[in-house]
Protein backbone atom coordinates (compact mmCIF):
# COMPACT_ATOMS: atom_id res chain seq x y z
CA UNK A 1 0.00 0.00 0.00
CA UNK A 2 2.64 2.29 0.83
CA UNK A 3 4.29 2.08 -2.18
CA UNK A 4 1.48 3.04 -4.03
CA UNK A 5 1.33 6.48 -1.94
CA UNK A 6 4.44 7.38 -3.06
CA UNK A 7 4.32 6.36 -6.89
CA UNK A 8 0.75 8.83 -6.79
CA UNK A 9 2.78 11.55 -4.61
CA UNK A 10 5.87 11.03 -6.92
CA UNK A 11 3.48 11.75 -10.26
CA UNK A 12 1.53 14.61 -8.72
CA UNK A 13 4.26 16.66 -7.68
CA UNK A 14 5.95 16.13 -11.24
CA UNK A 15 3.49 16.97 -13.13
CA UNK A 16 2.70 19.82 -10.93
CA UNK A 17 3.42 22.31 -13.33
CA UNK A 18 0.72 20.90 -15.60
CA UNK A 19 -2.04 21.51 -12.49
CA UNK A 20 -0.34 24.94 -11.39
CA UNK A 21 -2.54 28.06 -11.47
CA UNK A 22 -2.23 30.11 -14.29
CA UNK A 23 -1.17 33.67 -14.12
CA UNK A 24 -4.31 35.91 -15.06
CA UNK A 25 -4.69 37.70 -18.13
CA UNK A 26 -3.91 40.35 -19.36
CA UNK A 27 -5.85 43.82 -18.15
CA UNK A 28 -8.22 45.84 -20.41
CA UNK A 29 -7.56 48.81 -21.47
CA UNK A 30 -10.86 50.29 -19.15
CA UNK A 31 -9.42 48.43 -16.33
CA UNK A 32 -5.97 49.22 -16.12
CA UNK A 33 -6.89 52.85 -17.36
CA UNK A 34 -8.59 52.60 -13.17
CA UNK A 35 -6.98 54.56 -9.99
CA UNK A 36 -8.12 51.45 -8.18
CA UNK A 37 -5.84 49.93 -6.01
CA UNK A 38 -4.24 46.99 -7.83
CA UNK A 39 -5.21 43.76 -6.21
CA UNK A 40 -2.24 41.18 -4.28
CA UNK A 41 -0.26 39.63 -7.30
CA UNK A 42 -0.85 35.64 -8.12
CA UNK A 43 2.52 35.26 -6.51
CA UNK A 44 2.47 36.88 -3.21
CA UNK A 45 -1.08 35.64 -2.69
CA UNK A 46 0.76 32.15 -3.26
CA UNK A 47 3.24 33.07 -0.45
CA UNK A 48 0.50 33.83 1.77
CA UNK A 49 -1.17 30.87 1.16
CA UNK A 50 2.54 28.84 1.87
CA UNK A 51 2.93 30.50 5.03
CA UNK A 52 -0.74 29.82 6.72
CA UNK A 53 -0.07 26.14 5.57
CA UNK A 54 3.63 26.27 7.29
CA UNK A 55 2.14 27.64 10.62
CA UNK A 56 0.45 25.27 13.23
CA UNK A 57 -2.13 27.25 14.72
CA UNK A 58 -3.09 29.66 11.48
CA UNK A 59 -6.57 30.44 11.32
CA UNK A 60 -7.45 27.99 8.15
CA UNK A 61 -8.68 24.57 8.00
CA UNK A 62 -6.47 22.14 6.38
CA UNK A 63 -6.64 18.29 5.88
CA UNK A 64 -3.24 17.06 5.87
CA UNK A 65 -2.37 13.40 4.81
CA UNK A 66 1.22 13.01 6.06
CA UNK A 67 2.86 9.33 5.31
CA UNK A 68 5.95 8.60 7.40
CA UNK A 69 8.32 5.58 6.43
CA UNK A 70 10.94 4.43 8.71
CA UNK A 71 13.55 2.05 6.61
CA UNK A 72 15.69 -0.64 8.37
CA UNK A 73 13.84 -1.33 11.90
CA UNK A 74 15.50 -4.06 13.64
CA UNK A 75 17.94 -6.99 12.39
CA UNK A 76 15.85 -7.73 9.15
CA UNK A 77 16.00 -4.30 7.97
CA UNK A 78 12.04 -4.31 8.09
CA UNK A 79 10.23 -0.81 7.20
CA UNK A 80 7.39 0.78 8.92
CA UNK A 81 4.90 2.92 8.03
CA UNK A 82 2.35 5.43 9.94
CA UNK A 83 0.04 7.73 8.08
CA UNK A 84 -0.95 10.28 10.04
CA UNK A 85 -4.85 11.73 9.40
CA UNK A 86 -4.49 15.23 10.71
CA UNK A 87 -7.13 17.95 10.21
CA UNK A 88 -6.38 21.31 11.76
CA UNK A 89 -9.81 23.28 12.46
CA UNK A 90 -9.83 26.64 14.23
CA UNK A 91 -12.55 28.01 15.85
CA UNK A 92 -12.85 32.05 16.47
CA UNK A 93 -13.95 32.05 20.77
CA UNK A 94 -13.66 35.62 21.08
CA UNK A 95 -12.64 38.85 19.78
CA UNK A 96 -9.24 38.09 20.71
CA UNK A 97 -8.76 34.69 20.21
CA UNK A 98 -8.80 31.56 18.61
CA UNK A 99 -8.88 28.25 19.44
CA UNK A 100 -6.73 25.89 17.39
CA UNK A 101 -7.33 22.07 17.41
CA UNK A 102 -5.20 19.46 15.82
CA UNK A 103 -5.99 16.17 15.94
CA UNK A 104 -3.42 13.38 14.73
CA UNK A 105 -5.13 9.82 14.39
CA UNK A 106 -1.71 7.46 12.97
CA UNK A 107 -2.77 4.06 10.85
CA UNK A 108 0.56 2.17 11.53
CA UNK A 109 2.16 -0.82 9.27
CA UNK A 110 4.43 -2.02 12.22
CA UNK A 111 6.77 -5.21 11.48
CA UNK A 112 8.05 -7.34 14.05
CA UNK A 113 11.56 -6.91 14.44
CA UNK A 114 12.17 -10.13 15.22
CA UNK A 115 10.66 -12.01 12.21
CA UNK A 116 11.31 -11.35 8.39
CA UNK A 117 7.74 -11.09 7.77
CA UNK A 118 5.24 -10.93 10.04
CA UNK A 119 3.71 -7.61 11.64
CA UNK A 120 0.51 -5.77 13.33
CA UNK A 121 -1.65 -3.11 10.73
CA UNK A 122 -4.42 -0.55 12.04
CA UNK A 123 -5.00 2.48 13.98
CA UNK A 124 -2.90 3.69 16.43
CA UNK A 125 -3.32 6.33 19.90
CA UNK A 126 -5.28 9.59 18.92
CA UNK A 127 -3.40 12.57 19.64
CA UNK A 128 -5.55 15.69 19.86
CA UNK A 129 -4.39 19.16 21.03
CA UNK A 130 -5.33 22.24 21.28
CA UNK A 131 -4.34 25.65 20.94
CA UNK A 132 -5.31 29.08 22.55
CA UNK A 133 -3.53 31.93 20.33
CA UNK A 134 -4.31 35.27 19.73
CA UNK A 135 -5.96 36.22 16.47
CA UNK A 136 -4.66 40.15 16.00
CA UNK A 137 -1.63 39.45 14.09
CA UNK A 138 1.93 39.85 15.47
CA UNK A 139 4.95 39.47 14.75
CA UNK A 140 5.60 36.51 16.90
CA UNK A 141 2.83 34.05 16.53
CA UNK A 142 2.20 31.88 19.08
CA UNK A 143 -0.15 28.93 20.90
CA UNK A 144 -0.78 27.38 24.20
CA UNK A 145 -2.88 24.29 25.54
CA UNK A 146 -3.59 20.80 26.64
CA UNK A 147 -2.41 17.98 24.46
CA UNK A 148 -3.83 14.04 25.36
CA UNK A 149 -3.29 10.72 24.61
CA UNK A 150 -6.37 8.58 24.12
CA UNK A 151 -5.69 4.38 23.88
CA UNK A 152 -7.49 3.84 20.72
CA UNK A 153 -5.32 1.27 18.99
CA UNK A 154 -6.45 -1.39 17.72
CA UNK A 155 -3.44 -3.96 18.67
CA UNK A 156 -1.31 -3.94 21.70
CA UNK A 157 1.70 -3.26 19.40
CA UNK A 158 0.23 -0.52 17.66
CA UNK A 159 -0.01 2.15 20.60
CA UNK A 160 0.55 2.71 24.51
CA UNK A 161 -2.44 1.15 26.25
CA UNK A 162 -2.56 4.18 28.46
CA UNK A 163 -4.71 7.67 28.48
CA UNK A 164 -2.35 10.59 29.11
CA UNK A 165 -2.13 14.39 28.97
CA UNK A 166 0.07 17.36 29.28
CA UNK A 167 1.02 20.80 28.47
CA UNK A 168 1.59 21.57 24.21
CA UNK A 169 3.49 24.68 22.98
CA UNK A 170 4.19 26.73 19.39
CA UNK A 171 5.66 29.91 18.47
CA UNK A 172 6.85 30.92 15.47
CA UNK A 173 7.48 34.20 13.47
CA UNK A 174 7.09 35.09 9.59
CA UNK A 175 9.96 37.69 8.50
CA UNK A 176 10.45 37.73 4.75
CA UNK A 177 10.08 34.83 2.69
CA UNK A 178 11.00 32.84 5.80
CA UNK A 179 8.64 30.94 8.62
CA UNK A 180 10.63 29.40 11.71
CA UNK A 181 9.23 28.37 15.06
CA UNK A 182 8.84 25.22 17.10
CA UNK A 183 6.53 23.16 18.52
CA UNK A 184 6.80 21.46 21.65
CA UNK A 185 4.89 18.92 24.05
CA UNK A 186 5.25 16.31 26.83
CA UNK A 187 2.70 14.11 27.75
CA UNK A 188 2.48 12.02 31.09
CA UNK A 189 0.13 8.52 31.46
CA UNK A 190 -2.49 9.58 33.58
CA UNK A 191 -4.89 5.97 33.62
CA UNK A 192 -4.43 2.84 32.33
CA UNK A 193 -3.97 -1.00 32.87
CA UNK A 194 -1.11 -1.36 35.27
CA UNK A 195 0.54 -3.89 32.83
CA UNK A 196 1.11 -1.40 30.24
CA UNK A 197 4.67 0.87 30.98
CA UNK A 198 4.31 4.59 32.34
CA UNK A 199 4.27 7.14 29.76
CA UNK A 200 6.23 10.28 30.08
CA UNK A 201 7.70 11.39 26.83
CA UNK A 202 8.27 14.73 25.04
CA UNK A 203 8.31 15.86 21.16
CA UNK A 204 9.92 18.83 19.81
CA UNK A 205 9.44 19.62 15.80
CA UNK A 206 11.37 23.19 14.87
CA UNK A 207 10.83 24.26 11.25
CA UNK A 208 12.64 26.37 9.17
CA UNK A 209 10.78 27.24 5.40
CA UNK A 210 11.98 29.28 2.88
CA UNK A 211 9.33 30.23 -0.38
CA UNK A 212 10.51 30.69 -3.47
CA UNK A 213 8.55 31.80 -6.55
CA UNK A 214 5.60 29.76 -8.21
CA UNK A 215 4.92 28.11 -4.78
CA UNK A 216 8.22 26.49 -4.73
CA UNK A 217 9.58 25.93 -1.19
CA UNK A 218 12.20 24.60 0.97
CA UNK A 219 11.66 22.90 4.62
CA UNK A 220 13.02 21.06 7.16
CA UNK A 221 10.45 19.98 10.05
CA UNK A 222 12.73 17.12 12.04
CA UNK A 223 10.79 15.81 14.99
CA UNK A 224 12.91 14.84 18.24
CA UNK A 225 11.40 12.69 20.29
CA UNK A 226 12.78 11.53 23.92
CA UNK A 227 11.07 8.55 26.01
CA UNK A 228 11.87 9.36 29.81
CA UNK A 229 11.33 5.95 30.81
CA UNK A 230 13.71 4.70 28.98
CA UNK A 231 16.94 3.74 29.60
CA UNK A 232 19.75 5.98 29.13
CA UNK A 233 20.58 4.15 25.28
CA UNK A 234 16.74 4.38 24.31
CA UNK A 235 16.00 7.90 25.48
CA UNK A 236 16.69 9.99 22.42
CA UNK A 237 15.73 10.09 18.33
CA UNK A 238 17.24 12.90 16.78
CA UNK A 239 16.47 13.16 13.06
CA UNK A 240 18.47 15.87 10.82
CA UNK A 241 17.26 16.59 6.90
CA UNK A 242 14.78 18.11 4.87
CA UNK A 243 13.28 18.58 1.91
CA UNK A 244 10.88 20.17 -0.92
CA UNK A 245 7.50 21.21 -1.27
CA UNK A 246 5.13 23.28 -3.33
CA UNK A 247 1.61 25.21 -3.34
CA UNK A 248 -0.06 24.94 -5.78
CA UNK A 249 -3.80 24.00 -7.21
CA UNK A 250 -5.58 20.85 -8.48
CA UNK A 251 -8.63 22.40 -10.27
CA UNK A 252 -10.06 24.76 -7.89
CA UNK A 253 -8.43 23.33 -4.73
CA UNK A 254 -5.60 24.46 -3.36
CA UNK A 255 -2.98 22.16 -2.07
CA UNK A 256 0.20 21.76 -0.48
CA UNK A 257 2.98 18.72 -1.32
CA UNK A 258 6.12 18.34 0.15
CA UNK A 259 8.65 15.16 0.24
CA UNK A 260 11.54 15.38 3.13
CA UNK A 261 14.35 12.88 3.91
CA UNK A 262 15.74 12.60 7.28
CA UNK A 263 18.85 10.38 9.07
CA UNK A 264 18.71 9.61 12.92
CA UNK A 265 21.63 10.88 14.00
CA UNK A 266 21.07 9.33 17.50
CA UNK A 267 18.50 6.42 18.12
CA UNK A 268 17.90 3.58 20.10
CA UNK A 269 19.19 0.33 19.58
CA UNK A 270 18.08 -1.50 16.37
CA UNK A 271 15.41 1.61 15.65
CA UNK A 272 15.50 3.21 12.05
CA UNK A 273 18.53 4.97 10.94
CA UNK A 274 16.42 6.81 8.54
CA UNK A 275 13.14 7.72 6.82
CA UNK A 276 10.84 9.59 4.58
CA UNK A 277 8.10 11.99 4.88
CA UNK A 278 5.91 12.43 2.71
CA UNK A 279 2.89 14.97 2.89
CA UNK A 280 -0.28 16.00 0.82
CA UNK A 281 -2.55 18.55 2.47
CA UNK A 282 -5.76 19.82 1.81
CA UNK A 283 -6.66 23.51 1.94
CA UNK A 284 -8.77 25.78 3.00
CA UNK A 285 -8.39 29.36 3.11
CA UNK A 286 -10.95 31.67 3.55
CA UNK A 287 -11.78 33.95 0.49
CA UNK A 288 -13.25 37.56 0.50
CA UNK A 289 -16.48 38.77 -0.98
CA UNK A 290 -14.35 40.10 -4.12
CA UNK A 291 -12.84 36.49 -4.31
CA UNK A 292 -16.20 34.78 -3.97
CA UNK A 293 -17.56 36.68 -6.60
CA UNK A 294 -14.49 36.34 -9.09
CA UNK A 295 -15.41 32.31 -8.45
CA UNK A 296 -19.34 33.38 -9.31
CA UNK A 297 -18.71 34.94 -12.51
CA UNK A 298 -16.38 32.88 -13.48
CA UNK A 299 -19.02 29.33 -13.15
CA UNK A 300 -21.69 31.45 -14.84
CA UNK A 301 -19.70 32.05 -17.26
CA UNK A 302 -18.54 28.44 -17.96
CA UNK A 303 -22.07 27.69 -17.55
CA UNK A 304 -22.96 30.06 -20.66
CA UNK A 305 -20.41 28.21 -22.72
CA UNK A 306 -21.96 24.70 -22.08
CA UNK A 307 -24.38 25.39 -24.72
CA UNK A 308 -22.12 26.19 -27.48
CA UNK A 309 -20.12 23.43 -27.11
CA UNK A 310 -22.78 20.85 -27.98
Amino acid sequence: MKFLIFGAFALLLALSPLFAQQPSDPQKPDQAAKPATAPPSDESATEALAKAAQNPVASMISFPLQNNTAFGVGPYNRDQNVLNIQPVIPIKISENWNLITRTILPVIWQPNPAQPTQGWFGFGDLNPSFFFSPSKPSKLIWGLGPTFLVPTATAQELGQGKFGMGPAVVALTTPGHWVIGVLANNIWSVAGPEGRPAVNQMLVQYFINYNMKKGWYLTTAPILTANWEASSSNVWNVPFGGGLGRIMKLGNQPMNFSAQFYGNAVHPPGASPWGLRLQVQLLFPKISKQEEKELLEKKLEQLNQQPAQK
